[in-house]
This record gives C-alpha cells, sequence and structure tokens, in this order.
C-alpha cells in the first residue's frame, strides 16, 4: 500500500515514527503538506495535486492536522474520502472535535462524566454564570485553545469575573468549568485505536502550575486504567466518532471526569511513557480496514 500522512512538518516527532512503521510494515510512505495541496472538482470528479501530481494512487491517509488549519485541512481529509482512499481519521469527526463547544455538548450527551461547564451568549451576569458551576476556584478556557494555551484558574469569584469581562472586551467567547482540586494538577491521557486503548500515561503538572501539558513543561509516567477509566474513554472516543483518538481525562472522588478528545494526539509522550509502538498499532489498524474495504468492493463487484 501506499500511505500518505499529512503532516506540515515531516521532522516532527510523530510524523517521523508514522513514516518508519508504515515502512516497517513493508508499505510505501509519503509526507503530504495538506496546505499545500490543490482540491480540483469537476465532472471527471474529486482530485488532490500536490506540486503539479496528480494524488491518484494514494490507498489510505493518516491525517495530522493542527487545530490552526483545520478548515482546510479536513476539506484535503473530505476530498481524499470523496475519492474513496481509506482516511484513519474521517474529517466529519476532526471537525466535530475542534469544535470545543459542540465536543462538550457531545460528551454530555453520551453520559460520561466531565467537569461541569457553563458557556453563555450573555456576558453580563457573569456572576450568575459561575454560579451554574459553583463556587470559585473557576477554570475559564478559550474556545479555540489548544496545548493548554488559554486556560486560565480563577481563584476567587471577583478574579472569575473580571477575566470573563477582560475576554468579553475583546469578543472572546470563553467557557467556564468547575475545577477539580483533588486531581492536583494531573491528569490521565488514554490513546485509542479503533475501539481499542493501546496505552495510557499520567501527566503530571510542574510545580505551581495546574495545567497538565508536557508542552507546558509536565512530566509523565505508565498508568494502569481502572476499568471504569477505560469504558469511559471508550465511551469518549466513540461518541465522536474518532477512530485514533487521544482522551485526556481527571480522576476525581466521583470517578473519571473527560475534559476532551483530541483528535490529532501526539505520539512521543505516549510511547516514551510507555513504550508501546503506538505508531505500529495504527499501521496495523489500517492494514485490516484496508483489507476489508477491499473485500467490500470485490463483493460488491462479483454480484450480477
Amino acid at each position: 500500500m501506499k500511505i500518505a500522512v499529512l503532516s506540515r512538518n515531516p521532522k516532527l516527532y510523530s510524523t517521523k515514527r508514522l513514516v518508519e512503521a508504515i515502512e516497517q510494515h513493508g508499505h510505501q510512505s509519503v509526507v503530504i503538506d495538506h496546505l499545500k495541496c490543490d482540491i480540483i472538482m469537476d465532472q471527471k470528479g474529486p482530485a488532490i495535486f500536490y506540486k503539479g501530481e496528480n494524488l491518484n494512487d494514494i490507498d489510505a491517509v493518516i491525517p495530522r492536522i493542527g487545530a490552526s488549519v483545520t478548515f482546510y485541512g479536513t476539506a484535503v481529509v473530505r476530498h481524499f474520502e470523496m475519492m474513496h482512499v481509506f482516511t484513519a481519521v474521517e474529517s466529519q469527526a476532526i471537525t466535530r472535535s475542534r469544535d470545543k463547544l459542540r465536543s462538550l455538548q457531545i460528551l454530555s450527551r453520551s453520559g460520561v462524566g466531565m467537569p461541569k461547564t457553563a458557556f453563555t451568549n450573555y456576558s453580563k451576569e457573569e456572576n450568575r454564570v459561575i454560579r451554574h458551576i459553583g463556587n470559585a476556584p473557576v477554570v475559564i478556557k478559550l474556545l479555540e485553545g489548544t496545548q493548554g494555551l488559554g486556560v486560565v484558574l480563577a481563584e476567587t469569584d471577583k478574579a472569575a469575573k473580571s477575566v470573563v469581562e477582560a475576554f468579553d472586551s475583546l469578543k472572546t467567547r470563553v467557557i467556564l468549568q468547575e475545577f477539580i482540586e483533588e486531581a492536583g494538577g494531573a491528569d490521565i491521557r488514554v490513546f485509542i485505536v479503533h475501539g481499542e486503548v493501546v496505552g495510557a500515561m499520567k501527566r503530571q503538572g510542574k510545580e505551581g502550575e495546574f495545567r497538565s501539558n508536557l508542552h507546558r513543561g509536565g512530566s509523565a509516567q505508565v498508568i494502569k486504567l481502572s476499568r471504569k477509566e477505560k469504558s469511559t474513554a471508550l465511551t469518549a472516543a466513540k461518541s465522536m466518532g474518532l477512530d485514533i483518538a487521544g482522551v485526556d481525562m481527571l480522576q476525581s472522588k466521583r470517578g473519571p471526569l473527560v475534559l476532551e478528545v483530541n483528535s490529532s494526539p501526539g505520539l512521543e509522550g505516549i510511547e516514551k511513557a510507555t513504550g508501546v509502538d503506538i505508531a505500529g498499532k495504527i499501521v496495523e489498524y489500517i492494514e485490516r480496514s484496508a483489507a476489508k474495504k477491499r473485500n467490500k468492493k470485490k463483493k460488491a463487484t462479483a454480484k450480477p
């Protein structure tokens, strides 16, 4: 098979590991910068050109779409889908997961545990909104924030009101979320591939930091999940329609609480913490899925 990794930087750890795994499994790899793809539409059907070359020989795609280029990145993935190319992560699922408000609504409907969250279009009554989730401390998040950026911990109701007012003056939408103190500045990242937990790590924020992101100096170690943590992570990923996902959860007194579901989870932290060949698991999933797709196509064409 010829498997394309959609990535803007071939030197990134995740991109390099996926290329290595693809080639170790005997397949041909190619890294494609999705922002440099030309999407062509006419009566002959959809086509994608990259640096002047028609990408009509790709068997499968692994999307690694950054949050800042979600619109065009998912358009490219969607075009591959229209060309009947297998995509490890569907375009609709990526779009769904990147909309922070929509993803929280979906998680709430799925019944998984999650921190109480509030959002309003009317910010003149900040105290009322804060009361919906309880007393301070309150976590305030930008709807567009990633990797811990755009996340503020307000220690008092007065501070929370001031932060909300400040964001409102900039015409920036935020959500308010209860602060889970017993989590102790740590969270759990669960890596899921096609309905299976293939790795899990506990991330601990550095001293004085309530965010546990590794990009912000946090540390990680392997963790054995409880049955409830495992089922919660699988339910969260399934509700978002993601076959490859990184589910972030907090450990609380009332059980695991899902923070978000990432459609392009990094491989470096999870592979180094667990020692598991996550990239290889992804390629094996593509092999199985592509084989099923070929068999279905053969059966369909064999019918009289």
